[in-house]
This record gives C-alpha cells, structure tokens and sequence, in this order.
C-alpha cells in the first residue's frame, strides 16, 4: 500500500432507523493513490459530501473500513479517539465558499492551522509564504479577505488547506461560485498539486467541462462507488 493514500472498504452508511431508514452508500471499495486527481460525481442527494465526510473522519460510517496512507483509522468503529488530530495532520479540506475568517488578513488565515498542530509562528508563516508564492498571490499577504477576488479567496483557501503539508486534500465543489475560466485555473492548481507533491485529491464537482482535467472519476450508482477512466466518461452529469 506504499502508493496508495485512501482505501475503502465495503464502506456502508445509513441515516435513521426503522421505517424511516435512508440507505446511502451500501459496500464501497475503492482506492485513491499519492498523486491523483480524482472527481467525485453523482446526482445530488446521492451521498458524495457524505463520502468525502467519511474520508475526512467527519462522518461516522455505519460499517467497513478506511485507510489513510498505512494507517487504518475505522474498523466497524474509530480506531482512535484523536480523528481532529488526523484531520488536523494528514487532510486538508477546501470547500464551494472559501471560509476564511474575516478579522484575520491572508497570511494570518494559512499559518492558523500549522499554528494550531503546534508549529511556532515564524515557521508558520515561511510555509505560508512559500505557499502564497506557489498559487501567485504572496503580494495579497496582508490583505483582508473582503479585498480580494472569489478566484483570489479560493487560492488562499487552497493554500490554507496544504498549509499542514497534508497527504490528502478532500475538495467538496470548489470551482461552484466561479466562473469557467476561474474554475479552470483552480483545477489546475488542484492537478499540479496533487502531481508535484503527491498529494492525493478528491473533487467533488457537477461540472463536466472539469472531467478532462482528471486523471479519473468517481461515480455513485446504485448506492455503490464505481471507478471509470476519464476517457470513457466525459458526460455522465
């Protein structure tokens, strides 16, 4: 498993009980390897935010497994009681909305989470910066985030979400409230990363103009995960 970054096994997840009992996803198995883009599509309401949720140690699945890189975090139950400390270390989370905190500029917004696991603030801010040079955007280290553009926000909140040197980056719609070309550029970004420092991606989208950009897709059918090549699937939304 040296490659691979997620693995699911006969991942279940229902919500209520009796009579009103919604089945979600039933047996999921698959795997994402270091250095992946993967997408994540379905139609809504068909579990995706819930299995990102579950990856991310968020949601609690009703059976199966999970692995993050080599460890094991969830046999029928959490393996450990420290899953913020795994989300904290090993994901990095970007969202449809950028959820940087307003009071604090751009800078202060990327070093909050290394800060957070413990890195003292003067190499807090070096990761920041580098990170900022990475996505072109050092030059808005001191702004607000009200100063910036949508694209500009979600670079920043990419950057916040590889601030923690993660090994995964769960990615729940984030091109939604941008336009094509900006939706592009993020994609982009989202590939590079993933290929220059092995990072695994999962993207949620309902854009199939994104799908190209992938190395390969994920759909839900059936309450199943079905993996399929980007090639054969440019149009399933």
């Amino acid at each position: 498993m040296e490659n691979v970054a997620i693995k699911v096994e006969n991942l279940v997840k229902h919500f209520g009980q009796g009579d009103s009992l919604v089945r979600v996803i039933e047996g999921a198995d698959f795997q994402v390897n270091k250095g992946e883009l993967v997408a994540l599509v379905a139609p809504s309401g068909a579990g995706k935010t819930t299995l990102l949720m579950m990856i991310g140690c968020v949601e609690e699945p009703t059976g199966g497994a999970i692995w993050l890189g080599e460890e094991k975090v969830y046999d029928n139950k959490w393996l450990t009681k420290e899953q913020r400390k795994i989300r904290r270390e090993k994901i990095g989370f970007i969202f449809q909305a950028h959820y940087l905190i307003p009071f604090l500029n751009v800078i202060e917004n990327v070093t909050l989470i290394p800060q957070t696991n413990g890195v003292l603030e003067k190499e807090a801010k070096k990761i920041a910066m580098e990170l900022l040079e990475y996505f072109a955007i050092a030059d808005k280290a001191k702004a607000m985030s009200s100063q910036l553009s949508g694209g500009q926000n979600q670079r920043v909140a990419i950057a916040r979400a590889l601030a923690n040197k993660p090994q995964i980056i769960l990615a729940d719609e984030p091109t939604a409230a941008l336009d094509s070309k900006r939706s592009v550029d993020v994609v982009k970004m989202l590939k590079k990363i993933a290929t220059e420092q092995d990072v695994a991606v999962i993207m949620v989208t309902h854009d199939e103009a994104m799908l190209p950009l992938c190395d390969r897709i994920l759909t839900i059918e059936e309450k199943k995960v079905v993996s399929k090549e980007v090639s054969e699937e440019t149009a399933i939304l």
